[in-house]
Order: C-alpha cells, then structure tokens, then sequence
C-alpha cells in the first residue's frame, strides 16, 4: 500500500493490517508526521508534535509485533492526545500561555494505558483555554477541515481538526459538558463520552471536576472503541473511577440492533437552538434506525430544556479550581473565561445549591426514561459548524453563538454515557451529529447502536477536501 494513503485509513482498518504485519508502524508513523508537517500550519491542531519520540516507539511496536508480542488493536497505531493531559517530559499548555513552560513530571494514567497497549503518540492537541469553554483560544484556534474559516468546536477543538484531517489515528478528548460530542458533531466524528468514572481522570487538568472525563474521537465508531478499551478502567489515583469490568467493546459491534428502543427527547429535538435542517437529518436517522429493526418513538424529559441552566450553575468549580490565578492575574486569562469565573465565583450558595437538587432530578428522569428506552436520541449541536469568531457572539435577540452545543448538558449532568455520530450534512457541506445516550456503563449498546448506523450510511466515508 503506498504509504501517502496510510493516513486515510481508519485506526481500525490500519490496526488490522499492522497485527497482520502488512502494514509497519514505522510507516504509518513516517506518514502521519509529514502530513503533519504538510497540513497543520494552516489546520493549527498540534501544540506540540513529538515527532522523535513517535518514531521511537514506532520502531518498538514493530519489533514487538515481529516478535510475536502483538498487544491488541492500538499496538502502533499513532494517536493524538489533548493539551489537558499530562504527558511526562511534555509540555502540557491546558490551552493557556499561564502554562507555556509546564513539563509534567509524570504521565496522566491515560497516557500509561496507552503506552501500555503500544498506541504511538504523535503529540500534544489544541484545545479551549482550561477546557472551560466551547469556542475561545489562546493560541490560534484550529481550523474545521470542512471549512477553514470555521471552528472546530471545543474544547477539544485540536482533536476534532487532527482526527477530521488524517493528522492521527484517533485521538483523546475531554468532555466535560459536550467537550469531546462538540467537535465530534462539527467535524464529522465518531466522539464519545464514556460514563462518569469509566477512565480515570488521574493527571488531566481539570474543568468541572463532578462532570469532567476522558473520551475517544474517531473517524468511525470502531475506532472509538478500541480507543476506549485502551484507557478504561479502575485506576486507584482516582477515587471515582469504577471497578466495573471493561468490556470487549470492539467485538461487541458484531451485531444488529433489531428490537433496540429509542426514544428521541422532543426537548431536545424541537427546542429553538435546534436549526430546521438539522432536526430533519436527525429524524432521518430515526427512520433508518427504524429500517433497521430498532423500535424509535418520541419521549419527553422535562428538565432537559433546562439543561444549560443547570450545568451553568455548577461550574462554580472551574473559578474554585483557578482561583489564586483568578485573584492574581485575571488578565492572563481570556476574555470569555475570566468573565464567567468572576460570574460563577460570586454565585450565590442558594444557587449553586438549587442547580445541585436539579441535577439530581434531571438524572432521575434520564434514568427514568432509560428504563422504557434503551437508548435516547438527540441532534448533537442545534447548529453546524459557525464562523470563527474571536469571543462568542451575541446577537440582536440576545442569542449565543454558543449555546447550540449546550443540548449535550442533559446526559454530562446524568453521567451517562453519550455518543456523536455523523447523521448528514447541510446543503453548505457541513456535516450534522446524532447524539445516542445510553445506561450507566452500557457504552457497548451505544457503541453497537452507533456503529451499525453508521455502517448503514455513507457519512463517515466523505472526506474533507483540504
């Protein structure tokens, strides 16, 4: 195979051919780092690219599989990781020149289990300052390979552009509240968010820390799950994270979905953020879901409409986090998160109080609603990828260019697991997200919903052309 066409495989495609010794993981390597080197001065993605280290280990995954000591699906396959995860000997920026000198001296346990499972890191991605904010950089904002003067969406904006462009394999996110399905839905990904306390968070710089988690973007569905089986599990550094077993969650997409039910959330689906062409690409999928055996029918969960507020009311964290640089150097910090931290720091108790009771409710009613439905349907964003702006835009009806991506709140703040997948694109070439959700630690039935929409469809297979 002629190596300038490695990077336009799927992780999981390319995972084949190197376990089958037809591909090299030296090979690969060499041609992900020059389309780097091609591609990522206009696309911005990378902070910092680890081009000998890559190569290095590289050169140790193909000695390892020559041997016979083949690890499993990621052994050579190269990622990329966002800016937020501790990388030892690394600099790791959080997205902010305040850490444009910080070298952590260990790696984050992500990054363990992923040297552990022989995945090559390619380098450090892109991302919103501190990760607590959907559009507002630092430094230059990476570019949407579907439309270079549009973002990506973030916070893991880098890893939405570097795995949208054929920069990496897959890549790892953060998502907080939608921070790894943003993007995913703006760059035609696979994105998920496992469940709260399925990887652990140990060395990731944290955001809301009660909502905060690790997740995989891809290409395909598939690639997300044997990106996810490489980073998940119990981790005693963190306390949250849960003994529940790990499932083989690639050979659990061999199946069908026929009598799986849906219920898509009309809150979500029919709220004002919700454009109308993105609502029709959502109830297509519906209907192909339904032509493939699955029962779909509409279903309410009230508090979902509701959903921003609340997940506004609890970021009083993030201020409690940065608070000494907050009080110190308040000028360090951008334009977009200075100001809500200063709202959120000064946040009445009796408010942070009333967001916590609502919490528990809306959990309650996702929960509820999951044991009529399998799974539940939404759009990802209400919108498709916006123009770059510098500071998110308020227009003459008061409306956000950043609230479309709050229609992810509603699962973040149940901590459920929750899924982006291509479901269509606008008449512009933007492409659209289904957003599936599912019980606590049931990503195998997201992941296999997912995957065989996915399979159904041609949405994953269109390129941007960059």
């Amino acid at each position: 195979m002629n190596k300038l066409d490695l990077p336009f495989l799927s992780a999981s495609d390319l995972s084949r051919l190197i376990a089958a010794k037809e591909v090299s993981p030296v090979e690969a390597t060499e041609a992900y780092l020059e389309r780097i080197e091609l591609l990522d001065g206009k696309l911005h993605a990378y902070v910092t690219v680890t081009a000998d280290a890559a190569l290095k280990a590289a050169k140790q995954a193909e000695q390892e599989i020559a041997q016979g000591n083949y690890r499993g699906p990621m052994h050579g396959v190269p990622v990329g990781v966002k800016d937020q995860i501790y990388t030892k000997g690394i600099l790791t920026t959080g997205g902010s020149p305040v850490f444009g000198d910080f070298v952590p001296s260990e790696d984050a346990t992500v990054i363990t289990n992923l040297n552990k499972a022989g995945a090559v890191l390619l380098g450090k991605l892109n991302m919103t300052e501190f990760a607590t904010t959907g559009l507002s950089h630092q430094f230059d904002p990476p570019r949407n390979p579907w439309d270079l003067e549009r973002s990506t969406g973030g916070s893991s904006s880098g890893s939405g552009a570097a795995t949208a462009a054929f920069l990496c394999g897959s890549s790892l996110g953060e998502d907080t509240g939608g921070s790894v399905r943003f993007p995913a839905s703006w760059c035609g990904l696979a994105g998920l968010r496992p469940t709260w306390g399925r990887v652990s968070r140990y060395g990731v710089m944290p955001g809301v820390r009660s909502m905060d988690t690790v997740g995989p973007l891809g290409r395909t569905v598939e690639d997300c799950a044997i990106t996810l089986a490489a980073i998940a599990g119990h981790d005693p550094k963190d306390k949250v994270s849960s003994k529940e077993p790990v499932p083989d969650y690639q050979a659990a997409l061999d199946g069908d979905i026929k009598g799986l039910r849906f219920g898509i959330v009309r809150e979500l689906l029919y709220s004002d953020l919700v454009e109308d062409e993105i609502r029709r690409s959502v109830l297509a999928a519906a209907d192909a879901l339904r032509g493939l055996g699955a029962h779909v029918e509409e279903t309410s969960i009230s508090l979902a409409a509701n959903a921003g507020a609340i997940n506004g009311a609890l970021r009083v964290e993030a201020p409690v986090t940065y608070q000494e640089l907050l009080r110190d150097r308040p000028k360090e910090i951008a334009h977009d998160n200075r100001i809500a931290y200063i709202v959120n720091s000064i946040m009445p108790a009796p408010y942070y109080y009333k967001g916590l009771r609502l919490r528990s409710l809306i959990r309650a009613q996702v929960l509820d609603a999951l044991d009529s439905f399998d799974l539940l349907l939404s759009p990802t964003t209400g919108v498709a990828a916006q123009l770059l702006e510098p500071d998110p835009v308020i227009d003459s009806k008061g409306k956000s260019n950043r609230i479309p991506w709050l229609l992810g709140n509603t699962f973040n703040l149940a901590n459920v697991p929750a899924l982006s997948v291509p479901c269509g694109f606008t008449a512009t070439g933007l492409p659209i997200g289904l957003q599936i959700a599912g019980r606590p630690f049931d990503e195998t039935t997201v992941l296999l919903a997912g995957h065989v929409y996915e399979q159904s469809t041609g949405w994953h297979t269109r390129r941007p052309n960059i």
